[in-house]
This record gives C-alpha cells, structure tokens and sequence, in this order.
C-alpha cells in the first residue's frame, strides 16, 4: 500500500513516461495481465491508454489490473492509468520513507 507522498512520487515520475499498451474491447485478459506483469518487472512503474471500445470504466479497470498483477493504481487521469509495482530482480525507483 503506498502512502500519498510516495503515490505523489509516483505521479511525478511518471509525467514522462510513454504509454506502453493499450486496454481495448478484448478486455482484461489473461495475456494482457501476463504482459503487464512482465513490464511491471522490467520497469516498475507504466502507464496504459483504455480506449472507448474496452466497455469498461477508467477506475474500475484500473483497480483490476492492478489486483490481477500485484500492482498498485498510482493514478487514474482520463483515459490512462499507472501502475506501480516493486521489481525484484531490475529495482529502479527508490520510494520516499517518509
């Protein structure tokens, strides 16, 4: 569970970073959890574009995704949301303590 200044963190960090999949009307599926999973672990934190044809709802989908790959929802602006999820073997992001 991240605290708010370690979401706020997150948020800032991930300003920058390109969409790396998009969530379409195939929904969340097994291959799409499996692709963000390896990403969540080459990366720790990506971003992901839910187009109007998912039939799902940002947050809903969001806090899915997150569940199914052992992730956290960093934010939910729009259309895109960001996961964050703490690599075991490519550690990058240091998270604030306090």
């Amino acid at each position: 569970m991240l605290t708010p200044k370690q979401r706020a963190y997150l948020r800032s960090l991930a300003v920058d970073l390109p969409e790396i999949t998009q969530l379409g009307k195939g929904g969340i599926t097994e291959n799409f959890i499996q692709g963000l999973s390896e990403a969540l672990e080459k990366r720790e934190l990506i971003k992901i574009r839910i187009l109007p044809n998912s039939g799902l709802e940002n947050r809903e989908a969001a806090e899915e995704a997150a569940e199914k790959c052992g992730a956290d929802v960093v934010a939910v602006i729009g259309h895109i949301f960001v996961l964050y999820r703490e690599s075991e073997k490519h550690k990058k992001i240091t998270l604030p303590t306090k």
